[in-house]
């Protein structure tokens, strides 16, 4: 170890190989969530909470299978595996309430942007310290969930439509700043020399 890297910053490095890719599959799943909305903005809600579903459902599962399986080298692994419970526990909901109405599926999906948002701002906030982390995009990615399920729970009644669109504007947004940020961290793996 050289002299100049603070032994806490080494966990990060080498956590950061097996996270950049589960980084970018969240990405990609949001990208292509939010192309669906927008291709189709006339998709009924039971159609949206579907695509919705599967995406929660997805996402959380990948989250979930690797907090468990690097949970003795992944710092702050709890944070990652009540991130996947969350996604899936809402995609879930979605999945089992076919009768859902837009309202609902709206206060659904304000409620786990935000605190999708808040718990990726505390994640990006833990790992400020590392350089090459790409800290600033995850913290980026928080703030615009943040703001986008405030902005759903603000203007409730602006139609299905429109929350598709805005929808699909914030799900491709926050896909690439997800996929930006993985590769941010590929390349730190890879600077540290261990990718």
């Amino acid at each position: 170890m050289s002299a100049n890297r603070e032994p806490s910053v080494d966990p990060f490095r080498s956590l950061f190989k097996t996270v950049w890719w589960v980084v970018l599959i969240r990405g990609i799943l949001a990208v292509l969530f939010g192309i669906i909305a927008l291709v189709w903005p006339g998709i009924t809600v039971w159609a949206l909470v579907i695509v919705f579903a599967v995406y929660a459902i997805v996402d959380g599962a990948v989250l979930v299978w690797h907090s468990i399986r690097d949970r003795a080298t992944l710092d702050g692994w709890g944070l990652w595996l009540a991130m996947g419970i969350v996604s899936v526990l809402a995609g879930l909901v979605a999945l089992f309430w076919p009768g859902i109405t837009a309202l609902v599926l709206l206060y659904l999906i304000a409620f786990y942007a935000i605190l999708f948002g808040v718990i990726g701002i505390v994640g990006a906030l833990r790992f400020r310290k590392v350089p090459d982390s790409g800290w600033v995009w995850s913290l980026v990615a928080g703030v615009v969930a943040v703001i986008f399920g405030v902005i759903l729970l603000i203007f409730p009644g602006s139609g299905i439509l429109g929350l598709i669109v805005l929808l699909g504007i914030y799900a491709i947004l926050f896909g690439v700043l997800l996929i930006v940020m993985s590769f941010q961290v590929r390349s730190a793996a890879k600077k540290a020399g261990i990718l």
